[in-house]
């Protein structure tokens, strides 16, 4: 690990930065500073907060996140996400619940980073990842519904099913100003960037939207109806009080957020590393995830991780150091500031469009086709697993469930790939291949009443019992038997248990059981475990042609069904 692991990109990146550079971050923090503006009301809103913490989120984490990262162009602050587990945790919780468990996903993130296991993170499952992110999408636009068409419910249920029969039963309470409006806003945000890449398309959305409700009067809901005054200024750090049972009954919920900021922040940075040519930190870039999540919800902000689509946009409007997040941060402070007191004029409808765009891009519909398409059925089925859960149960249970599954699968998967057979069987065959060749040619050479069994690949407990099944299958009683382990690279306890069994019921039976052509790795395992005491002096270092003399003679090698 080099050293320079733990030192932010803003650090290395300064040396030598010229006027040039900071003129590009310059225009690049701005501009994503003012996509970032609804964005982070949206995804307060949307996740049962009151829409001055997605502000303070955005400036307060995003600025740690430029600040200690290890990515050139990472933007942080609120992302979509976090919506669902977010909501949930304030729904059961309330806001000091979220506060802790934030708090809590905060430490565990510097605690990963800390412990340089960045690079696990990239062992989640595509499809648990995929899963999960188009239920989460799914439960953003189901969100949505009520405000889009101004639909007149007092409490909407939070079950997916639920809600979408409140939908149905209230569907003619909507108000078509309301619909209109939300119409109107799709369509800005869905051909605007044709007319324009430098201006973004959301704050078009949000500033127009805004304009035609005040100028015509037009009776929609807004941020200040629904909400009241918006607080424009940022509060003071604010320590909650902790206890114990709070502790333990948001273990898991703190678990999901440090686990979904991980993968999230991560993605970002990789995909940044792509467009820019660069290699970002991960371990630097998980501590500085962490630090944000401890300092957002002190200053009442919300969990908060690397956003894909404001990086993206900061790359692609010249940012390619840290200052440009640092001067994104700066700019949603004054805007909060100077001109927070009228983000009460924002309509609902507006946002709920802004989000319903933001859940159709989230939820990468052609990936999910592709994988129902062409991929394995076992991996669509972990993917659909996680999805109908995310959607239906909670996040936290589909992640779990989904790297269940996945685990299971690769375990069988592995399993599989472990062949035991009788050498017997292969030498009535052709050979395919020059391996096979040369393994016919001195298995050939084994006694008639001697039986070799080929071990091929990794000897865990997914294949342990194919192991032991594989010496059931003889039917015949040979003298010795000799098990060719040149291709095991790992043995495992459990796989020392059943070659352990194998050994002691064998010698019950009166037959020698030698190994041979162990590699170092599987040596050194049985060395250190209680199967050494089986074995004397040279037994583990047996070739081949060592243990085929230990037996003794050569000869044709009698029939016996394969295994």
């Amino acid at each position: 690990m080099s050293t320079g692991t733990f030192v932010p990109k803003l650090f290395t990146t300064l040396r030598g930065y010229d006027r040039a550079q900071f003129s590009a971050d310059l225009v690049a923090g701005l501009i994503v500073g003012v996509v970032a503006l609804p964005l982070c009301i949206a995804f307060a809103i949307a996740s049962g907060v009151t829409p001055e913490r997605g502000l303070y989120t955005g400036i307060v984490a995003g600025f740690v996140i430029s600040a200690l990262g290890g990515s050139r162009v990472q933007i942080g602050g609120p992302t979509g996400a976090f919506v669902v587990i977010v909501a949930g945790i304030v729904g059961r919780y309330g806001v000091d619940g979220l506060i802790v468990a934030t708090l809590m996903a905060g430490f565990v993130l510097v605690a990963i980073g800390a412990l340089k296991l960045g690079g696990v993170i990239k062992y989640i499952p595509f499809p648990v990842t995929t899963g999960f992110t188009a239920g989460i999408a799914l439960i953003i636009f189901s969100q949505q519904v009520k405000d889009l068409l101004g639909l007149q419910i007092e409490n909407v249920p939070a079950e997916f099913f639920g809600k979408w029969i409140s939908y149905g039963q209230h569907f003619g309470t909507g108000s078509i100003a309301t619909a209109a409006l939300s119409a109107g806003t799709l369509l800005i945000l869905t051909q605007w960037p044709r007319i324009s890449t430098k201006i973004p398309s959301p704050f078009v959305a949000l500033i127009l939207g805004t304009a035609v409700v005040q100028l015509f009067h037009l009776p929609v809901e807004t941020i200040g109806s629904r909400f009241g005054v918006i607080d424009a200024s940022l509060p003071s750090p604010h320590w909650p009080a902790v206890t114990e049972r709070m502790l333990v009954d948001l273990a898991g919920p703190a678990l999901t957020i440090a686990l979904l900021g991980a993968i999230e922040s991560l993605l970002s940075a990789v995909v940044a590393d792509g467009m820019i040519g660069g290699r970002h930190r991960s371990n630097m870039e998980l501590v500085a995830q962490g630090v944000a999540n401890i300092a957002s919800p002190l200053f009442g902000g919300i969990p908060a991780t690397g956003a894909i689509a404001r990086t993206a946009t900061n790359v692609k409007n010249g940012g390619r150091t840290p200052v440009a997040g640092l001067i994104h941060a700066a700019t949603l402070l004054a805007i909060t500031l100077f001109a927070g007191k009228y983000a009460a004029l924002i309509p609902m409808a507006t946002l709920a469009s802004i989000l319903v765009v933001v859940a159709y891009h989230m939820s990468e519909w052609r990936t999910v086709r592709a994988e129902i398409r062409g991929a394995p059925r076992t991996d669509v089925a972990v993917m659909l697993t996680t999805f109908g859960l995310t959607v239906v149960v909670d996040l936290t249970v589909a992640i779990a469930v989904g790297m269940v599954l996945s685990a299971f699968l690769f375990m069988k998967r592995m399993a599989e790939t472990t062949s035991v057979a009788a050498i017997s069987a292969g030498l009535r065959d052709e050979p395919e291949s020059a391996t096979e060749a040369t393994k016919r040619a001195r298995h050939g050479r084994v006694p008639r009443d001697v039986e070799v069994y080929d071990v091929n690949g990794p000897f865990f407990f997914g294949a342990a019992e194919a192991f032991k099944d594989a010496l059931r299958q003889v039917h015949w009683k040979p003298r010795a038997l000799i098990l060719d382990m040149e291709d095991v690279p790992v043995i495992d306890s459990t796989g020392l248990r059943a070659l352990t069994e194998v050994i002691r019921q064998s010698r019950k039976e009166g037959i020698r059981v030698l190994l041979c052509d162990l590699t170092p790795a599987v040596r050194t395992t049985l060395r250190s475990s209680e199967a050494a005491a089986l074995f004397g002096p040279g037994d583990l270092e047996l070739t081949f042609d060592a243990a085929l003399g230990a037996v003794g003679g050569t000869g044709e090698h009698p029939t016996v069904p394969s295994v």
